[in-house]
Parts: structure tokens; C-alpha cells; sequence
């Protein structure tokens, strides 16, 4: 397949994971709604944690990819997660 695709395909379950991951961690650990504990997260400059905890899943989705032989799916993930940091270090600097 076309490397390029395969970096692609990577990025965007990468994404996934992160907003399924911070979006499973606001409904377990939150006794408020997501809209709720986003805007508290939003006041209490807490954003950044949030997005921090919710790459957690990127961790699986890394490794899957790397037990299963699709090398370049796992670097779209790598770089879904590096892009996840800098919006982190967005956050924490602004």
C-alpha cells in the first residue's frame, strides 16, 4: 500500500484514540457532564492534562500496530501523539 496512506490511516486513529481516551476518562473519573467538565477544565487551565491522560490509548494503538507489522500506521500514531503535545504545550505556555 502507499506509505503515505498508511501514515495517514495511523494519524487519524491516532486522533481517535486520544479523543476516545479523554472522553472515557471525563465519564469515569467526572461526576459532571463532558460539556461541564470541559468548561471547568477550561477555568481551572486543565485542558492540556485532560489531552495528556486521554493519549494514553495512543499507547495501544502504538504498540498494536508494531505487533502487527504496519510500521507506518504506528509513525502516524507517533505523530498524532507529538501533534497531541504540542497542543498540550499550547495550553500550558497560552
Amino acid at each position: 500500500m502507499n506509505t503515505k496512506k498508511e501514515i495517514l490511516i495511523g494519524f487519524i486513529v491516532g486522533i481517535i484514540a486520544n479523543a476516545i481516551g479523554t472522553l472515557l476518562y471525563i465519564l469515569i473519573f467526572s461526576e459532571l457532564s463532558i460539556a461541564e467538565t470541559y468548561k471547568a477544565a477550561v477555568a481551572q487551565e486543565h485542558v492540556g492534562s485532560l489531552l495528556a491522560l486521554g493519549a494514553i490509548l495512543n499507547l495501544i494503538a502504538f504498540f498494536g500496530f508494531l505487533k502487527i507489522k504496519r510500521d507506518h500506521r504506528a509513525k502516524g500514531v507517533l505523530i498524532a501523539t507529538i501533534l497531541t503535545a504540542f497542543v498540550i504545550l499550547y495550553y500550558k505556555v497560552f
